[in-house]
């Protein structure tokens, strides 16, 4: 008896292991054109429509940009909101946007650097990564030197530029594995 249960159960999971593959095959299948690849530029990316926003009060949280502790990044608006466990905004501030914008989504912080060289040569300083598009590495960082330039639109950079004092608010806020939500 005891075998013929052991061999019903391998066989249900020899089942749903096959639909699973099964539906993540359809799934890979249809994904929109341009998906997953970089999105260049300061619009948001083709097909995705923006986020609500009070052009009153542009320091509001975005609508529909998640719930719980994170941090929010509006690439439209080249600003960021550090948002705590009640859902209510910690502090928000202005950024200068990298070259090229990850995609609208969910993300969480894979890697931080206390102190490096950006991808534009800058010395930086609380680096706080969380997306990879197309091979360039996208994360939050403050020059050194403390400026905020805009980049050379010719250079494919990650780095979204905020001031040493957002940047150590960040720092402090966003450890490894913080979420990440990228709105338009």
């Amino acid at each position: 008896m005891a075998s013929s249960s052991a061999g019903f159960v391998a066989g249900l999971t020899a089942a749903a292991l096959a639909t699973i593959g099964v539906l993540a095959y359809q799934a890979a299948a249809t994904v929109p054109d341009g998906l997953g690849r970089a999105h260049v530029g300061n619009g948001p990316a083709p097909g995705v429509s923006k986020a609500p926003r009070d052009r009153r009060r542009p320091e509001a949280l975005p609508a529909r940009s998640g719930q719980g502790e994170r941090v929010v990044y509006s690439v439209d608006d080249d600003r960021v909101w550090l948002v705590g466990a009640d859902n209510e905004v910690r502090r928000t501030f202005r950024v200068t946007p990298s070259t090229v914008d990850p995609l609208p989504g969910t993300y969480a912080v894979t890697s931080r650097s206390s102190r490096v060289t950006g991808s534009d040569g800058v010395p930086v300083e609380h680096v706080v990564r969380f997306a990879d598009v197309g091979g360039v590495v996208i994360g939050f960082s403050a020059a050194v030197d403390g400026s905020t330039a805009k980049p050379d639109p010719r250079e494919r950079t990650g780095g979204i530029r905020e001031t040493r004092a957002d940047g150590e608010a960040m720092w402090r806020f966003a450890t490894i594995g913080q979420q990440v939500v990228v709105v338009p």
